[in-house]
């Protein structure tokens, strides 16, 4: 089988996986980050009434256009508690910010703006405009306005005026479930101690940080044997638990000891493609399974990590309807790049700015895909396109961005 392009790949990836349109209802303090799956419409009136936008006092504007006239103060009106008399000529309400205009006032004078006699009354210093610093009844939105709208992402901002049309719930897309399987006869879980011929299992950990990253819900299958009884009972436990998508590590490929793709192909799943014209991750599984998505990740870690981050990222943000996230960017190479082969290479660098803030990539001497340290310690990859020359230091590169560097 020919190796495919990278971004044919993930075309192929996304074009056979439909968005999700379950949805529930959740409260406030959860839906951050979650995307709507209703419109949403204003429970009440926002203000429900006219209100002062300022500490100072409420009267008649053409009481306030006399500057140096005496107005008699006849009470306060302070949010949650108003004043529910009449203004007349010649008289003012203290008001506070929030608080409801009294009947009769129009305009509202700023406490800067009036000077207090000894008598307690008032004379303004200065004369505001008609309607100065009344903030009117629905100014924000009205009962029945259709505020938000059905795959809006929710935010801080979006969330605030939920609350403030009074609803306690919102309707949300359900968020992708995914289940992580890793393979391996050779794998512990952390905390082991190794013996001969055995290693400490790490990918999972990494691959489900960017699955809850990107709005998933992780469900850990744990570790399972190079066997295939043991295989296909995982991927059963996977679909009883209703995954959208199920991630295995490690054993896609088709060696006497790689046992998913074949186990899979046996428990009914379609296999779209496999091995990517890419560097680390050449060794990808895509398929489908009664409806639930199958990315067959490579083991090695840093391989694992970074098609997590090429394919898995934007499934799931697809899958759950979340806007795109552009990781792209340029950076002037710090070290010369060698000339490349036919495999598209994704090259372990560090970011730093110059001084008129340009961003500087220096690539790191090891790439052997197994180090861990060296992707943990890596602010980008340095893209190369298959069979492009070689770049001399100083050559501005595509980037994909990992973490931006301190300023």
């Amino acid at each position: 089988m020919a190796l495919l392009p990278v971004s044919d790949a993930l075309d192929r990836l996304l074009r056979g996986a439909a968005p999700i349109r379950r949805s529930e209802m959740i409260g406030l303090h959860a839906a951050a980050g979650r995307v709507l799956a209703e419109d949403v419409a204003a429970r009440l009136t926002h203000p429900a009434f006219d209100n002062s936008a300022m500490d100072g006092y409420a009267g008649r504007h053409e009481d306030f256009a006399t500057i140096g006239a005496e107005l008699t103060v006849i009470g306060q009106s302070a949010a949650g508690c108003g004043f529910t008399g009449h203004i007349g000529p010649g008289e003012v309400v203290r008001i506070f910010t929030g608080a409801p205009v009294p009947s009769g006032a129009d305009t509202v004078l700023i406490q800067e703006d009036a000077e207090i006699t000894a008598d307690k009354r008032i004379r303004p210093t200065f004369a505001p405009a008609k309607g100065r610093h009344i903030r009117p009844k629905g100014q924000d939105f009205r009962a029945g306005d259709v505020v938000l709208r059905k795959g809006e992402l929710l935010d801080a901002g979006r969330l605030t005026v939920a609350a403030g049309m009074n609803h306690p719930e919102l309707p949300v897309f359900v968020r992708p479930k995914v289940a992580i399987l890793a393979t391996g006869d050779e794998l512990l879980p952390p905390g082991s101690i190794p013996g001969p011929d055995k290693i400490i299992a790490s990918n999972t950990y990494g691959v489900a940080a960017i699955a809850r990253d990107n709005g998933a819900e992780v469900i850990d299958l744990g570790i399972v044997r190079d066997d295939r009884a043991a295989i296909a009972a995982a991927v059963a436990e996977a679909r009883a638990a209703g995954a959208d998508v199920l991630v295995t590590l490690g054993g896609a490929s088709v060696g006497d000891h790689d046992l998913v793709q074949s186990t899979l192909v046996a428990s009914g799943m379609t296999l779209d493609f496999w091995q990517i014209a890419m560097r680390p991750g050449k060794p990808l599984m895509v398929g489908t399974l009664d409806g639930m998505a199958v990315l067959g990740l490579p083991g090695n870690p840093v391989s694992s990590l970074v098609c997590a981050l090429l394919f898995l990222e934007p499934l799931l943000r697809h899958l759950g309807s979340l806007p795109a996230r552009d990781r792209g960017g340029k950076a002037r190479t710090v070290t010369v790049l060698a000339a490349n082969d036919k495999r598209q290479d994704y090259v372990r660098a560090r970011l730093s700015r110059d001084s008129d803030g340009t961003l500087k990539a220096e690539t790191f001497s090891r790439q052997d895909s197994s180090m861990m340290q060296v992707f943990a310690q890596s602010d980008c990859l340095i893209i190369r396109a298959p069979f492009a020359p070689e770049a001399k230091a100083g050559t501005i590169c595509d980037v994909m961005i990992l973490r931006q560097p301190a300023l």
